[in-house]
């Protein structure tokens, strides 16, 4: 590893510390233990450094020293602290890192200063009953899940065995996934109560997310520089949030009739900020997830009182369509920017994602509209 050079900081037998002088001692500041030398101790080290150099600096306090979390030596903290300093976290989809920090919360209190080789079957069998009976069978699966991946990357920083893990001993009982979707007359409905209630900015996200069969995140945080248009209409370059991967978001005529009267009554005669996102609240501000969610209820409850039915269901309502249509594999995993399955990686390397392809899952969904109808009529 190559040597960096970072004010006050040492290393000792292959270990960093972050030393300040007697004056910064005298201020307040200690010797921290910055872990393992390497990146996620050098960002230790420079943070400390940067508490020092923005302090305010009456003659007569002491500038308090920040609380930087620190691991005992060879513990499952230390690892995941390393860890989260590599590239290879880095890399990692943010809706992926999401998940591991919100884990996290559940492994390092309970785990974080113990090394791995002293984690029994029985413990983590307790902890993970522990987190079932007291938050939810779907945050006890979460949490023994990134556990269970944590373990492997452990395993590669050589703080364990990888065939050792006393987690695979414990049987990690998967929450029922949701099966609710929407029809596409449901779906109108809520569009156009959505345009009565004023919720302008809701009804052209939801009519997107609708015909793009995308996560409400994906739609939400659309730009105007993701927009492209041919003779066959209106789509949009997306990169799904929660795995990374590329997609088309396609418009319907009908959907984009509805997008350009939304893009006037938003935004007038000007053209939008490139870089700006297009939906909008109420009071013109950029949809978050909260609002989001709080607006689409607010339009829910009037349109179909006691429903519980999410934004997120149009997804799946998406491909249940497609299916019905009889699409095609590999339009349908360019339709959902996903894979259809873990072994068909080479069907991602080979099958770019292609507006044209996306067009024909739009076309199987017709056709299975269609079919379903025709399926409640009998």
């Amino acid at each position: 590893m190559g040597k960096v050079k970072v004010r006050y900081y040492s290393v000792i037998k292959g270990r960093g510390y972050w030393q300040p002088t007697a004056t910064m001692r005298a201020a307040g500041f200690k010797p921290q233990s910055c872990g393992p030398d390497g990146p996620s101790a050098w960002a230790i080290a420079e943070a400390l450094n940067k508490t020092w150099d923005e302090r305010d600096a009456p003659a007569a306090e002491a500038t308090p020293v920040p609380a930087v979390e620190t691991w005992p030596a060879g513990s499952v903290g230390e690892a995941f602290q390393v860890y989260r300093g590599t590239n290879e976290w880095t890399k990692k989809a943010v809706r992926t890192r999401e998940d591991w920090e919100r884990a996290w919360k559940y492994i390092g209190p309970v785990f974080g200063k113990f090394s791995p080789k002293l984690v029994t079957m029985p413990a983590i069998s307790e902890w993970r009953q522990a987190i079932e009976d007291g938050i939810s069978l779907r945050e006890a699966h979460r949490a023994l899940k990134i556990w269970r991946a944590l373990w492997k990357v452990m395993a590669a920083l050589k703080y364990c065995e990888k065939d050792q893990d006393p987690s695979l001993a414990v049987v990690n009982t998967e929450p029922k996934g949701r099966s609710a979707t929407w029809t596409e007359g449901e779906a109108v409905r809520l569009i156009k109560g959505a345009i009565r209630l004023g919720y302008y900015g809701l009804a052209a996200a939801l009519a997107c997310m609708w015909d793009g069969a995308v996560a409400p995140v994906d739609a939400r945080t659309l730009r105007t520089a993701q927009k492209r248009q041919d003779a066959k209409g209106i789509w949009f370059d997306i990169t799904r949030r929660k795995t990374g991967r590329d997609g088309v978001l396609t418009l319907s005529r009908r959907t984009e009739r509805l997008f350009n009267w939304y893009i006037g009554k938003q935004f007038g005669e000007a053209e939008p900020i490139s870089s700006m996102e297009i939906f909008r609240t109420r009071r013109g501000a950029a949809y978050r997830k909260n609002s989001f969610s709080e607006d689409f209820r607010d339009v829910r409850k009037v349109v179909f009182p006691g429903d519980t039915r999410m934004m997120l269901d149009f997804r799946r309502s998406g491909s249940t369509e497609a299916v019905a249509g009889g699409v095609e594999g590999t339009a349908l995993s360019a339709k959902l920017a996903n894979s259809l399955s873990e072994s068909k990686k080479l069907e991602q390397t080979y099958v770019p994602v292609q507006v044209e392809m996306v067009r024909r899952a739009d076309d199987a969904r017709r056709e299975g509209r269609r079919a379903l109808r025709g399926n409640k009529k009998g």
